[in-house]
Formats: C-alpha cells, sequence, structure tokens
C-alpha cells in the first residue's frame, strides 16, 4: 500500500499537474469575504457622502407626515443647501484669487486666501442659501399637512426639459412623438391608472428611469407662491443693501422669464431672437444711463462700465457735461491732460480747448465730447477698435473664464469625469467667446460714438448740404446715446445661443431700475422705502417658485438645475 501511494504521488510530481480536488482554505476565503463586505460598505458610504453635495437626478420626493418629520427634512435641506453655497462661493473667490496673487506681496497670501474662504461675503452667501431653502421646505411640505392638497400626481417631462443643453420648448414624451408638454397631454396622468400588460415597460433603475419621468406631489400653486415669497423674503435679508437690490432684481427677471414662457408656450406665441431684441432694448436704457444719468444705476455698476470701456472717468464727466450743459469742468480737462499715455497731437488738440474755455469769451465748442478726448491714446478714430477690443478681451478672459470652467466641473460632473477634455476645450471656447462678446460690444459703441460726431461736425461744417438743420441735431442728442446702446446690443450674436437668454436676463434689472429711478424722478411711480428689496425678493421668488414646482420646463436650464441642486423635488 505504501508502494502504492508513492507510486501515485511520485507519478503526479513527474507529470506536473495540479491535483484534480479543491484545497480548502477556510481563513483565506472568510478573508476575502470580508474585503468584499468592506468594498460595498465602502461604495455605498462614497454613494451618500456623493448625494450630501451633488443630487443625481430622479431624487424620489420625500414623503412628510407630520410637522416634525417636516422641520427635520427642511433642516437637512438647509444645512445642506448652505455647504453647498459655501464651496460655490468660496471656489469662485479663489479662482479669482488666482489672477491677483501675482500682483500682491507674499505676505498677503495667507490672509487673501482665509478671507476668499472664510470672508463675510462667503458667510452671508452660505446664510443666505440655507435660510431659504429651510423655510422654503419647512412651509412647503407643512402646508400640505395643514391644508391637505389634491391627490398626487405623476407629470412625465419631455428629456428636453431635463437635459441640460437642449431646447426648452423642445418635448419628447415616453412615446417618442414631439408634443408639448400641456395640462392636455397624456404625460400628465394619475399614479393610480394601472397600464395593461401589452403597454407595460421593462422595469428601469432609478437612475435610468428618472431620465424620463419626475415623480412629485401636486400642490396648490399657492403653497409654493407662499414658501417662495416669504422664504425669499427671510433670505435675502442676510446679504448687504446693494447685493439685496442685485438678488431681488434678478430673481424678479427669472420669475417674469417663467411666467413669460409659460404664457407665450400656452398660447403659441414665439418671437423670433426675442432674447437679443431684450438685451437690446435694456442696453440702450444703460448706455444712457451711464453716460447722461450715472445716479439711476448702482455705483458698482457705473464702475464696471467705466472699467469696461477702457475711458478715462474725467473724459467721460468731460462728455456728460457739454451734453447737458454745454459747459465742462476745467479740472477734468487738467486731469486728461496729465495721463502719460497723451498722444502728441490730441495734447495739442486738447490745449486748444483748455484755451478756449479759459479766455476772456469763453467758448466750450459742439456739445458733445471731442474723440481726442475721449480716447487721448490713440490720435485715429480708425485706428480705435482693435486695440480697444484685445484690451476688453484680455481683461474678461479670466472673469468669464470662472463662470464657463466652475459651473463645467460642479454642475456636469459626469460628463467632465468621462471626458475632460471635451469639457475643458468647450469650457476654454466659451470663454474666449464670451470674451470676445464683450469686446465687441465695446466696439460697436465706440465705432458709433465717432461716427456720429464725425458726421455732425462734417455736415455742420458745410452749409451748402441741403441737409434740415434739426436733423443734423439729432446726431448729438440724448436719445442718440440711447440708440447707440441698441446698437451694441447686437453684439450679442457672437455669443453662444443657449446663453443669450441668461445675459438677457443679467441686464434686464439694470435697464428696469434705471428706467424706474427716472420715473420716480418725474414722479410717475411710487417709492417703496426700506422695503422695497424684499418685496421684489417676495414677488420675484413667488412666481420662481409657483414655476419650479408646476411647470419646470419654462425656467431656463441653468435656473432650473440650480434650484433642482439646491432644494430638489420637494
Amino acid at each position: 500500500m505504501a508502494t502504492i501511494n508513492g507510486g501515485v504521488s511520485g507519478r503526479s510530481n513527474y507529470n506536473g499537474r495540479p491535483p484534480s480536488y479543491i484545497r480548502m482554505a477556510p481563513k483565506r476565503a472568510i478573508q476575502s469575504f470580508e474585503n468584499l463586505v468592506a468594498l460595498a460598505n465602502y461604495e455605498e458610504r462614497l454613494t451618500e457622502a456623493k448625494k450630501m453635495v451633488w443630487r443625481d437626478r430622479g431624487e424620489p420626493v420625500t414623503e412628510v407626515e407630520d410637522l416634525w418629520e417636516c422641520l427635520e427634512h427642511a433642516g437637512r435641506g438647509g444645512m445642506r443647501a448652505g455647504a453647498l453655497a459655501f464651496n460655490i462661493r468660496a471656489g469662485v473667490n479663489l479662482f479669482l484669487l488666482i489672477f491677483r496673487l501675482k500682483r500682491v506681496s507674499r505676505k498677503l497670501w495667507l490672509s487673501l486666501v482665509r478671507r476668499a474662504i472664510f470672508g463675510p461675503e462667503t458667510i452671508r452667501f452660505t446664510a443666505m442659501f440655507g435660510s431659504f431653502v429651510l423655510v422654503y421646505k419647512l412651509i412647503l411640505n407643512a402646508l400640505p399637512i395643514l391644508v391637505p392638497p389634491p391627490t398626487s400626481l405623476r407629470l412625465t417631462i419631455p428629456d428636453s426639459a431635463v437635459d441640460e443643453e437642449d431646447d426648452l420648448e423642445a418635448a419628447t414624451p415616453l412615446s417618442g412623438a414631439s408634443t408639448p408638454v400641456t395640462p392636455a397631454t397624456p404625460g400628465l396622468m394619475m399614479t393610480a391608472n394601472h397600464p395593461s400588460l401589452a403597454d407595460r415597460r421593462p422595469r428601469l433603475s432609478l437612475s435610468a428611469s428618472a431620465q424620463q419621468v419626475i415623480i412629485r406631489k401636486e400642490t396648490r400653486r399657492w403653497h409654493a407662491v407662499a414658501a417662495g415669497a416669504i422664504a425669499g423674503a427671510i433670505a435675502v435679508m442676510f446679504e448687504t443693501r446693494p447685493n439685496r437690490v442685485a438678488v431681488g432684481q434678478q430673481m424678479f427677471v427669472r420669475g417674469l422669464q417663467g411666467s413669460y414662457n409659460a404664457y407665450t408656450s400656452k398660447r403659441g406665441i414665439k418671437v423670433p431672437h426675442g432674447d437679443v431684441l431684450v438685451f437690446a432694448l435694456c442696453c440702450g436704457q444703460i448706455l444712457y444711463g451711464f453716460l447722461l444719468r450715472p445716479d439711476t444705476l448702482p455705483h458698482s455698476y457705473n464702475k464696471w462700465i467705466e472699467t469696461a470701456s477702457i475711458t478715462p472717468p474725467a473724459s467721460l464727466r468731460i462728455n456728460r457735461d457739454l451734453i447737458r450743459d454745454g459747459r465742462f469742468n476745467l479740472a477734468d480737462l487738467e486731469s486728461v491732460l496729465r495721463r502719460d499715455d497723451v498722444t502728441p497731437h490730441n495734447r495739442i488738440v486738447m490745449l486748444d480747448i483748455l484755451k478756449n474755455a479759459t479766455s476772456s469769451n469763453p467758448s466750450f465748442g459742439s456739445h458733445f465730447g471731442p474723440c481726442e478726448v475721449v480716447h487721448p491714446m490713440i490720435d485715429s478714430c480708425l485706428m480705435l477698435p482693435f486695440p480697444r477690443f484685445m484690451d476688453v478681451f484680455k481683461w474678461m478672459l479670466p472673469i468669464y473664464g470662472a463662470l464657463h470652467f466652475i459651473p463645467t466641473i460642479l454642475l456636469k460632473w459626469n460628463s467632465f469625469i468621462r471626458d475632460p477634455k471635451h469639457m475643458l476645450l468647450r469650457a476654454g471656447w466659451g470663454t474666449a467667446r464670451s470674451s470676445a462678446f464683450l469686446g465687441v460690444f465695446v466696439v460697436i459703441y465706440q465705432v458709433y460714438f465717432c461716427f456720429k460726431h464725425w458726421a455732425y461736425t462734417l455736415i455742420s461744417s458745410r452749409d451748402s448740404l441741403p441737409v434740415p438743420r434739426w436733423l443734423v441735431n439729432v446726431l448729438i442728442s440724448k436719445p442718440s446715446f440711447w440708440v447707440g446702446g441698441l446698437l451694441a446690443g447686437l453684439s450679442l450674436f457672437v455669443e453662444e445661443k443657449r446663453r443669450r437668454s441668461e445675459l438677457a436676463m443679467y441686464v434686464l434689472p439694470k435697464g428696469l431700475q434705471s428706467a424706474w429711478v427716472m420715473a420716480r424722478g418725474k414722479g410717475l411711480v411710487f417709492r417703496t422705502g426700506n422695503f422695497g428689496e424684499p418685496l421684489l425678493t417676495a414677488i420675484g421668488m413667488g412666481m420662481v417658485m409657483s414655476i419650479y414646482q408646476n411647470d419646470p420646463q419654462h425656467l431656463s436650464g441653468l435656473v432650473r438645475r440650480i434650484l433642482y441642486q439646491f432644494i430638489g423635488p420637494n
């Protein structure tokens, strides 16, 4: 027997083959199983942590049964929104700080970074968003408990309303046909309906089905209006007064935008290039106010336009004084003459203007700012456009870079992970295109400014031309500066189409503010006192949240995505 066993063993070793039976290693198997469990737990914790800072599309409605659960749900949402707002504001501040660090001493770097992350602006921004989400969720979910709502509904949202890039008006229901989403559309159906066996679709995962359907509780419209208005009025008080005005204006125009989209969609009204038209009209009012009535615009906004125009502030004051009063402050002209970049030709012209203005019989010339004063660093108006374009382009590059790259990483994280090169190139192209848009805007207005004054001087010097005097005076009239802003607004065609409505909504509140202040000065509208900003924010957020809860496809894609990340389904 020993010989046989030895022979078998020797034969096995001789052939070099492993034995045909399975050798059990209990400890190794148990360790592998524990590793799999630990890996699964790690993945689950990672997923939960990701949900705390980023909300996947298709998150189900959180059902609350009583007021305590409602308070708990609102508290979690408020803390999450505050953390997200803190990260976004701190990230934007740090991105902009990168371009400033090279101009400051290294000793100040740490304090600047600390202020960018934990400064008062970041804290106020965090408190505003956190308090808004907390109060909104609390009221929105408490009202249905106190005042029972109608039966829960399931709303089918078209793929275009969920997709980040598609047009808002396009709609593709589950059947695949192109049909607008209206209350009469079969996409709106009761959850109690049961499809037949032939019509049943394959059961999908939550993330997959979320791309096709959004489930939410249908509440009364006034619930969302009341929750949005109260939360907006409370949250905006955390900001400084100038920022309250900006926030209130933006929320008001976003509410107008959603209401307009809902109204026109319901009645089949479509205005070609409506966003460009709104942008151009607002730019006309804004530039008129900037040049002739700077008191109708915020001081910071005036300074921003002044910087973008690459025009000396004293030159702007000279132009305004000549148009309104027919004379200018001599100190402003002397300030322009002290500049180091004044060309010899322009210096001679300005010295001649100063001599005439200080003579015994003072003469201030035509009632507009001469080109030699407006652009003293360049002699010829024909040579002005290209350097002016490049100056504005380089100035706006880091600002638009932050607006393009940060949302690309934060709001499109999955796409960024799948194809980072494509997303970065796309953000870079968008940055260049946006910077070029503002450069073209400034060039159009500068060319218009120089051309109309050149034409006025040419026609006025030739009495033989059969042109009525009143028509010549139109070239230097106050409304002519409004027309220049209208023409400059056409530069929006340079910008990407999907961003045009966002830019129109950015300038609309400024244009409305300027027009409101002018009308108030003439006694055409009432004064709002100290409650203007909370009241405006309350009205705007009431409209926005009503549309978000009932007709989200009528909001712009950017607003819809931001609200979903901060608020979610409810």
